[in-house]
């Protein structure tokens, strides 16, 4: 059975591993690249042809993933001339798995299905490395049929799949996630540096922590960065205010008082406004620390087993 071919736009840290697996599972591969090559010849070298811009990558594919930072650059891969709109043939699927807009993706939709097409919200979680593994999680907002379709091939990359609902529904749920995991890291960086200043450091904070029922994956990557200093969680500051952003624009439309959200977006965007917005979330703590005048890598030392 001649499989689907498929493009990628948005070759970063998740898209990588992801295009590499539907590469490797069979399906023709159609990517484009943008400033850095390195992904994208490693692609090619693999078997992948490259498209000069969406438009022609539309006409060429049957599917198109896109794995972008946000919804204006969504928005500008669909539109213009040699946008994606432009190329659309009938019955193409869109998935689009960035961390978007629900009512930029609600109205992309419509454009999309004025061309005869389809528009999936896929939006992930895990990390890059469950990204190369093939085992990311994906939240999904489509037409049911449409999900029946499209299954098999996000399967190629994901391992856990959940059907949310209609077209926006996966955008939806992944801001209430990301809202929960920002809000954690809110959460432990304001304790381990409170923890560091009353003498308990950021060391013994996760052995008691980690060790108790209130430990969760999260936990774990966010304090592998500020007791060992390693970086496993590569989700900038950046990214990590626009999802707020959204989130809170979310719950302006609900009509909702939404007193945490508003406090997690500020911590975030303070520090984006300081200039370290490219840090990576479990750093927001570091900066929490050096706003009361402590330096957490000094206290991270303290109490190591």
């Amino acid at each position: 059975m001649t499989k689907a071919t498929v493009g990628f736009l948005g070759l970063g840290y998740m898209g990588h591993g992801m295009a590499k697996n539907l590469l490797q599972k069979g399906h023709p591969l159609v990517v484009k690249g943008n400033r850095n090559r390195t992904p994208v010849d490693g692609l090619v070298g693999l078997g992948a042809t490259e498209a000069a811009n969406p438009r022609e990558m539309a006409e060429q594919c049957d599917i198109i993933h896109l794995c972008l930072s946000n919804s204006p650059q969504v928005e500008s891969v669909f539109r213009g001339a040699d946008g994606i709109l432009a190329g659309a043939r009938d019955g193409l699927i869109v998935v689009d798995t960035t961390t978007a807009d629900p009512t930029s993706t609600m109205v992309l939709a419509k454009e999309l299905a004025a061309k005869n097409g389809h528009f999936v919200d896929a939006p992930l979680g895990r990390t890059p490395k469950e990204a190369e593994a093939g085992t990311l999680d994906a939240m999904v907002g489509c037409d049911p049929a449409i999900f029946d379709e499209i299954k098999p091939v996000l399967e190629c990359w994901a391992g856990n799949i959940t059907y949310v609902g209609p077209t926006g529904s996966g955008h939806k749920m992944k801001l209430l996630m990301n809202f929960i995991s920002m809000g954690y890291a809110s959460l432990y960086a304001e304790a381990t540096v409170l923890g560091a200043a009353v003498g308990v450091p950021p060391a013994k904070v996760r052995q008691v922590i980690g060790s108790s029922r209130l430990s969760n994956g999260f936990f774990d990557t966010f304090m592998t960065y500020t007791v060992d200093r390693e970086e496993v969680h590569k989700f900038t500051i950046s990214n990590a205010a626009k999802d707020l952003r959204y989130l809170n624009a979310m719950a302006d439309d609900a009509g909702l008082m939404t007193v945490m959200a508003g406090a997690c977006k500020q911590y975030f965007a303070h520090v984006e406004a300081s200039g370290n917005g490219g840090d990576f979330v479990p750093k927001l703590g570091d900066h929490v620390a050096r706003l009361n005048g402590l330096d957490m890598e000094l206290e991270a030392a303290k109490g190591r087993d």
